[in-house]
């Protein structure tokens, strides 16, 4: 692991430091099966903890650095950790919180591995710990969902969901030894700390681990890499990047994409600016990895590809939750797998509400399946569209819309309608100053829709609001624009 402008770390390296880590984390009294939380940057050193934590069997907890402490205390007060890391210019308000919760422990970790907890951690011995011996079905990490529907709850994944994941991605996109990942996400999230980072680690692979995501950091060291791993808005920042070229691209054989959708326009671009296709992929917190386009064969464009090694994935009628086994059915998507997360923390109700009694877990996804078993995702269960009776998926609409070549992109939401229920209301960024009105978009759609598929209203705005992820977050547009229609 090479951090640019500065240390390198080896194999050897991170086995000694994530072995004094777990022993600095028994001698704070921590025992397998607690909670470590963990609010700090991305560094070597914020990997390594989450390393010792699994190693010694404790439940790693990362949190977003963007949390206020507001929301950190509804974190805290979840899931009640034994041990607090948070940045060493916070270590004062963050007191507070951990008196007012009555955690254990607090210390700190910077960007650059300085704080408390690399201190006390210096001068232990990497192998004065009791190295977990437990069942595989134990939890090893608490992730906390994106919250874009209601409060964020706690995924409880288990020590098997991460060997899992990993073993499985490292054989579909073929890691090997000789493969250099240029890992520019942040690892608060399972996409970089489990799909990116676990799959490197189990291939026995190297990284170039930025600590942020420096587009220009990210174009000097890209000759450097064979894999790139990001989310929707890291592509479009590259492909807009004057230095983006085939030439920095030489060595790259493989480029991901997660989290969110990523459109048709970016992955043309892309591949026509670097000679590399991106391969997108699906999962969530709750069950990691579920389908990707296969690294050999057919990678078909728009499609999250086909369910992984050992992964079932299968669609339910939205209403009568009947089996749907025709392509082109839309269905709310469903996972069984080895890499299935235990439940939410704490919280059995949800948990129930959830799984169903198969052992299948209910995604709020909605998707279909072409002829040759290609997953398609169209969108989420809770922003399907009811207006005068018919269904609406946001997805066709927002293609159809992020067609027209003056827009950049679109989300599109239902909004309470006196006489529809719901009117489909698109909400639109456009990549010029200079471009036609609402009426004109309107006349330009109606011509390849069905009538009550057309939005009612277009609002044009200067960006979408995203989570961390860079998943937009329609539960914020449906508040700021609920009365439109009253």
């Amino acid at each position: 692991m090479r951090v640019p402008g500065e240390e390198v770390y080896s194999y050897a390296d991170v086995t000694d430091i994530s072995g004094r880590f777990a022993t600095y984390l028994a001698r704070c009294g921590i025992r397998a099966g607690d909670r470590v939380a963990a609010q700090v940057d991305k560094s070597p050193q914020n990997l390594m903890l989450c390393l010792a934590c699994i190693r010694m069997g404790a439940i790693y907890v990362p949190l977003n650095t963007a949390y206020s402490k507001m929301e950190l205390e509804y974190f805290i007060g979840d899931a009640e950790p034994d041990l607090l890391v948070c940045q060493p210019e916070r270590l004062d308000e963050i007191k507070s919180v951990t008196d007012k919760f009555n955690v254990p422990a607090l210390h700190s970790l910077g960007v650059d591995g300085e704080g408390t907890f690399v201190e006390g951690a210096l001068n232990c011995p990497p192998g004065d710990f009791l190295p977990f011996s437990g069942d595989p079905s134990e939890i090893a990490a608490l992730l906390y969902t994106s919250g874009t529907t209601g409060r964020s709850k706690g995924a409880m994944i288990t020590r098997q969901a991460l060997a899992h994941c990993a073993k499985t991605l490292s054989d579909t996109w073929h890691f090997t030894a000789d493969d250099v990942l240029l890992h520019a996400l942040p690892i608060f999230h399972g996409h970089g700390l489990f799909i990116a980072a676990n799959t490197v680690l189990y291939a026995g692979a190297q990284m170039i681990f930025t600590k942020r995501f420096d587009i220009d950091e990210v174009i000097a060291n890209l000759p450097d890499a064979t894999v790139f791993m990001g989310v929707p808005t890291m592509y479009m920042r590259l492909i807009k990047h004057p230095g983006f070229s085939p030439e920095v691209c030489n060595k790259l054989r493989l480029a991901i994409s997660g989290s969110a959708p990523i459109m048709l326009e970016t992955l043309d671009a892309f591949r026509e600016k670097s000679g590399c296709t991106i391969l997108e992929r699906y999962g969530l917190t709750e069950t990691l990895i579920v389908t990707a386009n296969p690294y050999e064969g057919t990678a078909v464009q728009g499609s999250v590809g086909l369910p992984v090694r050992d992964v079932e994935v299968s669609l339910a009628d939205i209403e009568t939750g009947d089996v749907l086994s025709g392509p082109g059915q839309v269905g709310t998507i469903k996972v069984r797998s080895p890499g299935l997360f235990k439940g939410y923390w704490r919280n059995p109700e949800k948990t129930a509400e959830e799984m169903c009694t198969d052992g299948y877990f209910k995604t709020g996804d909605l998707g279909r399946f072409d002829e040759n078993g290609y997953l398609y995702i169209v969108g989420r269960s809770k922003d399907m569209i009811i207006t005068g009776g018919y269904n609406v998926y946001p997805k066709e609409v927002e293609i159809k819309i992020d067609g027209l070549g003056y827009v950049k992109e679109s989300a599109v939401i239902g909004l309470p309608h006196p006489d529809f229920g719901e009117a489909v209301t698109a909400v639109v960024v456009t990549n010029t100053a200079s471009h036609p009105g609402e009426a004109d978009m309107i006349a330009a759609l109606k011509g390849g829709f069905t009538k009550y598929k057309c939005p009612k209203k277009i609002i044009f705005v200067g960006s979408l609001p995203r989570n961390a992820m860079g998943k937009v977050q329609k539960n914020l547009l449906r508040q700021d624009y609920k009365t439109l229609y009253q």
